[in-house]
């Protein structure tokens, strides 16, 4: 930093949340990043289908119709749902306004939260070390990994 810069602390935070556990921690340290800077906090979840396609067991045949991906939309936005109705919650006993968003992705979970953080200026991102992958033995989960290498702002990362 010159002289002529400081830090003045972030206008927009951003928590991209899987349900796992480390995304639950990095929303309490979205929740105390926002109440402590006056920010605006907005937690993303992204829906991820591979080539547009998610396979879903609850068809006879394994095959996709269109009826079956708006079930497994409908499922995972009420899923997120539940997630963002505790965050809320929460947010609010700290007086703290929180923003929830939903985007389906076809190309990667990583691409959609580094072009969502662009488009809303994004001051900050904070994203759990691990999601819900479940590989133990990796330092550093790969869509964490992937925001920290390319994001255009600051990335704080919590274990």
């Amino acid at each position: 930093m010159n002289n002529q810069e400081h830090f003045n602390g972030y206008n927009k935070i951003l928590v991209p949340i899987d349900g796992s556990p480390n995304s639950r921690k990095a929303i309490s340290y979205g929740i105390g990043m926002a109440q402590r800077y006056g920010s605006d906090l907005i937690v993303l979840h992204v829906l991820y289908s591979q080539s547009g396609f998610v396979f879903h067991n609850g068809t006879a045949t394994g095959t996709i119709t269109t009826s079956s991906l708006d079930d497994l939309n409908a499922e995972a936005k009420a899923e997120a749902r539940k997630w963002f109705d505790e965050i809320n919650e929460t947010a609010m006993n700290k007086g703290v306004k929180v923003k929830t968003e939903v985007v389906l992705s076809v190309i990667s979970i990583v691409e959609a939260i580094l072009t969502y953080s662009e488009k809303e200026n994004i001051d900050l991102i904070i994203v759990g070390s691990k999601g819900r992958s479940g590989w133990k033995k990796l330092i550093l989960g790969s869509v964490a990994s992937g925001i920290s290498t390319y994001a255009h702002c600051p990335v704080l990362i919590v274990k």
